[in-house]
């Protein structure tokens, strides 16, 4: 039985589905959540959850803990990774107010709360909170405007948390740049010249892997980032640092 478990939200998604087999690989015990059930060799346990909802209501919020702590078998809480996001995008004269809450309860109050929620078995494992943030909390486009906010405070709220916390707990960011996900490739099925176009804005000349992700926050979460606190690890392939003058 693994000493070690990580509870990743989003579980089912490009990004999750490559967290939850790295951390299997590596010995973790993976619990994972979300709005249905993912491959099941992604994670030894499955925890329905609507963050959204959970954002908003003490009984969910509760309710998952329970089922988290239940699922651990013994294994101590040693990584809780907000991975979890929605995504809406309009100008932002057409944002609705729904829009604006469900962005925030989802990408930034639920990262708080279940932070909330697993203080105390993260500190009793000496573990370690890792927000998944992005590129777009320094450097967005048009009709992001709900989605870049909400990341620019995910990120400022993984320094608040490592002032608050101190030595107690560990946390950190993760901010990926366009990552090669089921649903990103999606997006650009039949457009392959937009792509190249993409791939050609990374000083690295390519996207990412979501298993490059993966790597990432094995090792922020992970003894050899002991030192690591209220820091942003940018995984953004150079595109971050590049000025596009028009020609």
């Amino acid at each position: 039985m693994t000493d070690r478990a990580v509870f990743i939200t989003g579980v089912g998604g490009g990004i999750g589905a490559a967290l939850g087999a790295a951390y299997r690989s590596a010995g973790w015990r993976v619990i994972g959540s979300g709005r249905k059930a993912p491959d099941p060799e992604i994670c030894d346990h499955f925890i329905e959850a609507d963050l959204d909802a959970l954002a908003e209501d003490d009984a969910v919020l509760e309710r998952v803990a329970e089922n988290v702590r239940a699922a651990l078998d013994g294994a101590k809480l040693a990584a809780l990774i907000n991975n979890a996001a929605t995504q809406i995008l309009a100008p932002a004269d057409k944002l609705t107010a729904a829009d604006w809450r469900s962005t925030m309860n989802v990408n930034l109050t639920a990262p708080f709360r279940l932070s909330q929620a697993f203080l105390p078995d993260l500190e009793a494992a000496r573990g370690t909170i890792l927000n998944i943030g992005s590129v777009h909390a320094r450097a967005t486009k048009p009709e992001f405007a709900a989605y870049a906010t909400s990341k620019a405070a995910l990120h400022g709220m993984t320094r608040a948390l490592a002032v608050d916390l101190g030595d107690r707990v560990r946390v950190v960011c993760l901010a990926p740049a366009a990552i090669s996900t089921p649903m990103l490739m999606a997006g650009f099925e039949g457009r392959e010249a937009a792509f190249k176009s993409l791939e050609a804005c990374h000083p690295a000349g390519r996207i990412g892997q979501p298993d490059e992700v993966a790597k990432a926050a094995l090792f922020l979460t992970g003894p050899d980032a002991g030192f690591a606190t209220g820091t942003t690890f940018w995984l953004d392939g150079g595109v971050l640092s590049r000025l596009h003058d028009p020609v």
